[in-house]
């Protein structure tokens, strides 16, 4: 077990990009990891990995290396350093990490682990937030399952192959996966893998969405045969979804802000073979006011905060600001008082969300149901689902029934 020069170099270069450009750890990593063609899987995998560790412990590592930002290039040569130590690697003698302090790092972890926000690696309003919102004891669990690495899960495309197929493909391609209970279209990754380079994947047979993901479509009960709109579609995994739950019969409109988030979903669809997908570009208001009393089903998949997902994105942890959070609050307002308008009477619509915080879930539902469009719709049921209690992504539902 020994670092080599180049892989660290590279994480260095990104942890500067990431930390001081401002630019997104997955874009950083994928071009990271296209860098030097004769680098083997277990060398990318050293730099994926070692990348995202820094990124998800910053704050703790940059208090045990006393670094503050921004970072220079000896600043993250010291927070390399700690993750080092604490990984058990040997100290190459290279320049940058001469006099490595490798017995005051392990005291300084120690020491700072007994404290929730450096344990936890998470700026202060967060970690008040979160206490505020969940409780001490229930926030304490979350945010540490919150930093756990994320599993892989496949979604199968039932409009091209079945569980079981895709399960006997990739056994042959040496990729393991396990049946998920009760969540008929999942197969886990037992080691992680790129599947995206597999034939399986560009063939359309499946695709890559966390297992609470993919608990919507289903939860708004889409049929073959019904209209059905997405109204925040982006990049469209819970559409496709919806697609294959709907045979490709029936009408289901995506609709999005944003152009080039519509044409990946369209590049995705084309790979899925869902062709009963129409797109369509929230450019006025005048695009949701042609769909009111139309839909048969409605999924409102709101922006968020994402603090559900962190263990996906632990970038966000340093790019999220709290002012954000209170702007988001009243963007889900909105989005709900004016899409829910699409559901027909005797419709459903599911108001859903990748954040664990009540004030964006339950509240916000509460709240829709007292205004003057919320009264036309009956609370049927919703889910919460807590990275703490199901190992996977944060994320909340709520199913809503238009009266007649």
């Amino acid at each position: 077990m020994r670092l080599h020069r180049n892989l660290v170099y590279t994480t260095i270069d990104s942890l500067h990009a990431i930390f001081n450009e401002g630019e997104y750890a997955d874009k950083v990593v994928a071009r990271a990891l296209k860098k030097d063609k004769r680098w083997g899987s277990s060398d990318r995998k050293f730099v994926a990995e070692t990348i995202y560790e820094i990124v998800r412990w910053k704050r703790l590592y940059a208090e045990i290396a006393e670094v503050r930002e921004p970072y220079d290039r000896d600043d993250l040569w010291r927070m390399f350093a700690v993750w080092a130590v604490l990984r058990g690697y040997p100290i190459p003698d290279w320049r940058q990490l001469e006099g490595t302090p490798q017995r005051k790092i392990k005291g300084r972890f120690d020491e700072l682990s007994k404290i929730r926000k450096y344990r936890e690696s998470i700026p202060d309003w967060m970690d008040e937030l979160g206490v505020k919102e969940l409780g001490e004891e229930l926030w304490t669990k979350e945010i540490a399952a919150q930093n756990q690495q994320a599993q892989v899960i496949l979604r199968v495309n039932t409009l091209k192959t079945t569980k079981e197929k895709l399960r006997a493909i990739l056994m042959d391609l040496d990729i393991a996966t396990d049946f998920l209970k009760d969540q008929p279209d999942a197969l886990v990754l037992k080691e992680r893998a790129n599947v995206f380079l597999t034939d399986a994947f560009k063939e359309g047979l499946f695709e890559v969405q966390d297992a609470s993901s993919q608990l919507v479509a289903a939860f708004l009960d889409v049929q073959p045969g019904m209209r059905v709109v997405d109204t925040c579609a982006g990049a469209g995994g819970k559409t496709l979804h919806m697609a294959s739950l709907m045979q490709n019969k029936g009408q289901l409109i995506a609709m999005d802000l944003y152009e080039s988030k519509l044409k990946q979903l369209k590049l995705r669809a084309k790979r899925n073979g869902a062709f009963n997908i129409e797109y369509r570009i929230i450019d006025s208001t005048k695009v949701i006011k042609k769909l009111y009393d139309k839909a048969d089903r409605v999924l409102i998949d709101a922006p968020c905060s994402g603090l559900g997902v962190l263990k996906r994105n632990p970038d966000s942890k340093w790019k999220l600001q709290p002012e954000f959070i209170d702007n988001i609050r009243k963007v889900q307002a909105e989005v709900l008082e004016n899409y829910s308008r699409i559901v027909k009477p005797g419709g459903k619509l599911v108001y859903a969300t990748c954040s664990v915080l009540p004030s964006e879930n339950q509240e916000q539902v509460k709240r829709f149901l007292t205004t003057e469009n919320g009264k036309n719709f009956t609370f049927v049921k919703d889910h919460k689902i807590l990275a703490s209690e199901s190992g996977f992504d944060g994320f909340y539902m709520a199913l809503l029934e238009r009266k007649l």
